[in-house]
């Protein structure tokens, strides 16, 4: 690929790849990765999904193609920040040590090039925030396991048949009040994080759910998922933070590659 069709960032945030789960996209997150340069790169957890790996051991060729190409980056010059998540939390043992380019920290503080200082955190610390009893958190993981399937059922059919990726997942959290309290509380939670650091922001991700807000006068940023929206957080050169769909920015692409070249 030529270096004019690669698109630049001073920063990008990824979190919730969730490796070894099959509802991961990985040839999404390929796709997004072969097509930017980057010169910091935020993994903020749930990068390999521990706890599915434990349950039923599945592993194809471009989830480790995903690994080959984040570590490649750190080769590279790539500055990559590994935070890990409740999905990978074994990894934790390890923050505070850097290997290369590649360090890992539990939680760290990202300065932007416009001066704004973001905590960038997994977010499974606000949990303890957004409180729900056990058997409802059992139904919502019967519920959401269920849903998936029938998600990675349709995405495959839509595929076939040359549609646009679309999430059911993402439409049903839309459409349940009781997602939307969730997030809700999350977000307070975050913002309220940031604030007590005397932060300008926080950088998340943990709930699946791409968004950038302010919340009392403190930026709320996440970065989303690769299981159900596959979203991006990144940086311009000037600092501003802007969320990409990647799936929307790859059905643009195709419009493009076949519209009639100008005589």
């Amino acid at each position: 690929m030529s270096e004019r069709n690669l698109r630049h960032y001073r920063s990008v945030f990824i979190s919730d790849v969730h490796l070894g789960y099959r509802g991961c996209n990985a040839q999404m997150l390929i796709d997004f990765l072969r097509h930017t340069r980057t010169k910091n790169l935020y993994l903020v957890g749930d990068i390999i999904d521990m706890i599915s790996l434990k349950r039923s051991f599945y592993w194809p060729q471009d989830h480790s193609n995903v690994i080959r190409m984040l570590l490649g980056k750190a080769k590279h010059g790539t500055r990559v920040v590994y935070v890990p998540g409740n999905h990978d939390h074994q990894f934790r043992e390890y923050c505070g040590l850097k290997f290369g380019n590649l360090e890992i920290r539990r939680r760290c503080r990202h300065l932007a090039a416009d001066g704004r200082k973001y905590l960038v955190t997994h977010g499974d610390d606000y949990d303890g925030n957004v409180r729900f009893s056990l058997p409802l958190k059992l139904v919502g993981f019967v519920a959401y396991s269920g849903i998936m399937f029938m998600n990675r059922a349709i995405c495959a059919v839509r595929n076939r048949m040359g549609y646009d990726y679309w999430s059911l997942a993402t439409f049903l959290k839309e459409k349940s009040s009781s997602a939307l309290k969730y997030v809700e509380r999350f977000r307070e939670a975050a913002a309220h994080d940031a604030r007590e650091y005397g932060l300008d922001g926080v950088i998340c991700g943990h709930i699946h759910r791409a968004e950038v807000t302010d919340v009392d006068g403190v930026r709320y940023l996440n970065d989303g998922d690769w299981v159900e929206s596959c979203s991006v957080l990144v940086e311009h050169h000037d600092g501003r933070m802007e969320l990409l769909n990647w799936p929307q920015e790859v059905n643009a692409r195709k419009v493009g590659e076949a519209l009639p070249k100008a005589a």
